[in-house]
């Protein structure tokens, strides 16, 4: 587990560590692309959706991060419309980066009874078009005996993509 030190406004900052990673996923040519995006976006939800926004891809670009052995998020970047998914809201306590996307998504950050469930938050819906419905993304998030990068393969190869996927977080 990355070590933490307390900042300014409650929230943790972390060192990020091997289990954190971006990537960026595309169709082009009819094939997935997926490349490393910078590890510092791992805490910026604005750059991480910049960075989406530069894919040249008609479908739009699908962003996947895993931060630690804590939580994942996935978000999808179709014109101007910017679709969110984040694993687990409690990570909000702990996380500048889901955080984020908490207040990005107007929820408010869990409270201390919370904290000893998983709850998801944002769209689970966000890839139901490629073949992952909200069941499946649900239960998924919430398997306890998955770490994230672990569930991110299983939406890669549900999605199609797996071989790129393990290829670009090698």
């Amino acid at each position: 587990m990355p070590e933490q030190d307390a900042r300014a406004g409650g929230v943790e900052m972390t060192e990020l560590d091997t289990a954190d990673f971006a990537v960026v996923v595309y169709r082009e040519d009819d094939a997935w692309e997926v490349e490393q995006l910078p590890i510092a976006l791992t805490e910026d939800l604005e750059g991480l959706i910049h960075a989406l926004r530069q894919q040249p891809s008609l479908g739009g670009a699908i962003g996947l991060v895993a931060v630690g052995d804590d939580f994942f998020v996935a978000l999808r970047v179709l014109g101007e419309e910017v679709i969110v998914f984040l694993s687990d809201v409690t990570a909000s306590v702990d996380w500048v980066l889901a955080r984020q996307i908490v207040e990005y998504l107007e929820l408010d950050i869990p409270d201390d009874e919370e904290l000893d469930q998983v709850l998801p938050a944002g769209d689970m819906s966000i890839f139901a078009d490629l073949g992952l419905d909200e069941m499946e993304l649900g239960a998924l998030s919430g398997d306890l005996d998955l770490y994230p990068d672990e569930m991110l393969a299983s939406i890669a190869k549900r999605l199609g993509f797996a071989i790129a996927f393990e290829r670009a977080i090698e």
